[in-house]
């Protein structure tokens, strides 16, 4: 079950977290992977660490800032490379203040990147798919862009825009074997939550029915499920992947 043999996977914001645990989880299923972020040595890492491991993968310097040129390096890979059947939107931004303080600049920075990049690399892909009649395409959203979080305004909204965004698609992709779905993760256990002091992870937790924060493997295991055939049959929804933070 959950095996990937001979399709191409790219996976954007793969040089560390969620990013980078869903690459290695697809690689180890089989899949070639192409990943991509902006951090070039970290991804050259990566590909060598999968490739040591008996995987396949491809880094790709990608910065989703710059959408203009994303489907022009896209377009440049080479064979099989360039035949990608799975798309996981993963990478993101945060750039947070109280919505009263909050700088056109940090809510563009965030909206430019969360979603507009998510346009661009999707669109850059869905022809492929289309003319493969196969395609699995995951926005990793956020239970932020459900419930809305106080001083994540702009955060949220980037989130909130790749579900109305997933569901539009798959809509109209559906009858050319093209899923489109969306992970809505909790509170991770990433370099980002590290920052954050033990007393308020503990009071974060308590605000989970699981009591913990998730894993970035949680995370992983979710999104191969939803571009394994073992899914064939879901597409358009929300998979919220929060340990109940969000029911």
């Amino acid at each position: 079950m959950f095996r990937l043999d001979g399709k191409t996977a790219l996976v954007t914001g793969a040089s560390q977290g969620i990013g980078r645990a869903i690459a290695m989880r697809l690689a180890e299923r089989g899949a070639r992977v192409i990943v991509a972020a902006r951090n070039l040595a970290k991804l050259e890492a990566l590909a060598e660490e999968i490739g040591s491991a008996g995987g396949q993968a491809k880094p790709l310097s990608l910065d989703l800032t710059q959408p203009e040129a994303i489907s022009g390096q896209i377009e440049a890979l080479p064979e099989p490379w360039s035949e990608i059947g799975i798309l996981v939107n993963n990478a993101g931004v945060t750039r947070d203040g109280l919505f009263a303080r909050m700088s056109l600049e940090q809510w563009e920075e965030v909206l430019s990147t969360n979603l507009t990049g998510s346009f661009a690399v999707t669109r850059a892909l869905v022809r492929g798919m289309m003319r493969q009649r196969y395609g699995r395409v995951v926005f990793v959203s956020s239970v932020v862009g459900l419930m809305g979080n106080a001083g994540q305004a702009n955060y949220a909204a980037s989130k909130a825009g790749l579900v109305g965004l997933a569901k539009s698609l798959a809509r109209e992709l559906g009858s050319r074997n093209i899923n489109v779905n969306v992970l809505a993760p909790g509170f991770i256990e990433t370099a980002m939550t590290d920052e954050v002091g033990e007393r308020a992870k503990q009071q974060l937790s308590e605000t989970i029915v699981l009591r913990r924060f998730g894993t970035v493997d949680d995370i992983a295991a979710a999104a191969l499920f939803l571009v394994s055939d073992e899914a064939s049959y879901i597409t358009g929804q929300v998979l919220n992947v929060s340990g109940g933070m969000y029911i």
